[in-house]
């Protein structure tokens, strides 16, 4: 492998930069808020048929990202591709993102169509910049890398989410006419902080073609069979890809509904609104930096398992916000509102959010192939993504059922099953798997 360069590295972490915008603007901080409360609304404020509508066109757009996801990442592989596929599914999101401004009240439909197309895009485009992990370090530095994409993420969505909250103002009916711009502004953010990683990154493999454009996907769809079949040689990746299937239903919940539960159950105001966004995005970074740091140093299982258990702590205490508030406000005779506990209890959710991702990253990065990178990776993306069906649906009807405020205990039983289902997890043998030489395949079909 030719020697990456500083600059490589700083373009493939610009592209974390740049689509934290439509991460926080449109799922997590104003665009869900604004669909379950304004596009579908109610004059009773029972927001339960909002919240159980976003659920679902995030849920649809991530099964589009399941069945595509591991026979695009095997056709890249092939084809060696990856910065076209990264480029198409970058296009996509910032082309339906733009048009949400068409989005008013009352257009259900439309907003969830909408959704459903850029959701994909940006899913998809995440499995696709992910399997350039690998080549751009040694295995030892891998937790640095992939923590400095995540950090330099929540950089970038502090930084768009901070103009737009100053520029576009409150979510709500009365500043519509305002707050609709959210979707062509985290639109022109990824268009344009996204140029250095189309840049810099570079595209490495040999490629290869086929006589008819409908044969790669045949080969795709048949090197997955392949890998599938082969799963025994790498238990540990399918291991480890079972507990992020847990453990990312229950980030997806707290990406996708964050917000949405600070207006609905805490019921917080503009001011602290806007702090819990900074507060998140802060400590997410430094989360994000520091657990990179002792993943090359402790291991990256041990990190991603001590994010796990502080997550289940900071779903107990997120449940148990309301409370925490009276109790003080009876035993102390503090004026304690619940808004306040909720912002500091973000601190700690902040530096999981960070955390937990950038460790699971590096542990793919570390057990995949270097020559099936992008197939592997899509396999992370499916389970990454079919985990956020699981987890956007179980969540949308369990508070359709018993409310939101009993419903988010649900994140804190996921997080207790991914730190589980990890424990048989062997780094030193995952990474010596990744090694081996690859089996031998059966003989290609003919795609031509």
């Amino acid at each position: 492998m030719k020697r990456v360069v500083n600059k490589e590295i700083f373009g493939w972490a610009m592209f974390d930069f740049a689509n934290q915008a439509y991460t926080l603007l449109i799922i997590t901080v104003v665009f869900g808020d604004l669909f379950t409360r304004v596009i579908v609304g109610n004059a009773q404020r029972d927001y339960r048929l909002g919240n159980l509508l976003w659920s679902v066109a995030l849920a649809v757009s991530y099964l589009a990202v399941v069945i595509a996801g591991p026979v695009c990442g095997a056709i890249m592989d092939f084809s060696a591709a990856r910065k076209r596929f990264l480029l198409a599914s970058y296009l996509l999101t910032v082309v339906s993102t733009a048009m949400l401004y068409f989005v008013a009240p009352g257009y259900v439909a439309l907003g969830m169509v909408l959704i459903v197309v850029s959701n994909f895009g940006y899913a998809i485009g995440e499995s696709f910049i992910a399997s350039f992990l690998p080549e751009l370090g040694p295995p030892e530095s891998l937790g640095w890398i992939s923590g400095f994409g995540w950090a330099l993420g929540y950089v970038g969505g502090l930084v768009s989410t901070a103009f737009a909250l100053l520029f576009l103002g409150e979510v709500s009916a009365e500043n519509f006419h305002n707050v609709r711009w959210v979707g062509p502004f985290a639109s022109a953010f990824f268009l344009v902080a996204a140029v250095p990683t189309f840049l810099w990154l570079r595209e490495r493999g040999r490629p290869r073609r086929l006589a008819r454009p409908a044969g790669y996907l045949m080969m795709g769809i048949w090197r997955v069979r392949a890998t599938v079949l082969a799963a025994g040689a790498h238990r540990d990746l399918a291991c480890l890809l079972g507990s992020v299937f847990f453990a990312m239903a229950g980030i997806y919940i707290v990406i996708s509904f964050t917000f949405i539960y600070g207006a609905q159950v805490v019921q917080w105001d503009e001011r602290i609104r806007v702090a819990m966004f900074v507060v998140v995005q802060l400590t997410a970074a430094a989360g994000a930096l520091g657990f990179g740091f002792f993943q090359d140093r402790l291991g990256a299982k041990r990190t991603y398992q001590a994010t796990l258990l502080l997550w289940v702590l900071a779903i107990l205490l997120i449940y148990a916000t309301p409370g925490i508030a009276e109790r003080l406000g009876a035993r102390y005779g503090w004026r304690v509102e619940a808004q306040h506990v909720f912002l500091a209890v973000g601190c700690v959710a902040g530096m999981c959010l960070g955390g937990t991702q950038s460790a699971g990253r590096t542990l793919v990065g570390l057990f995949a192939p270097k020559l099936k990178a992008a197939e592997f990776f899509g396999f992370w993306g499916l389970s990454g993504k079919a985990a956020a069906i699981f987890g956007l649906l179980g969540i949308g009807l369990l508070q359709a059922w018993v409310g939101l405020h009993t419903a988010i205990l649900l994140c804190m039983l996921l997080f207790a099953l991914a730190l589980l289902v990890a424990l048989p997890v062997d780094e030193a043998r995952g990474r010596a798997a990744a090694a081996a030489p690859p089996a031998r395949r059966p003989p290609n079909p003919d795609y031509s």
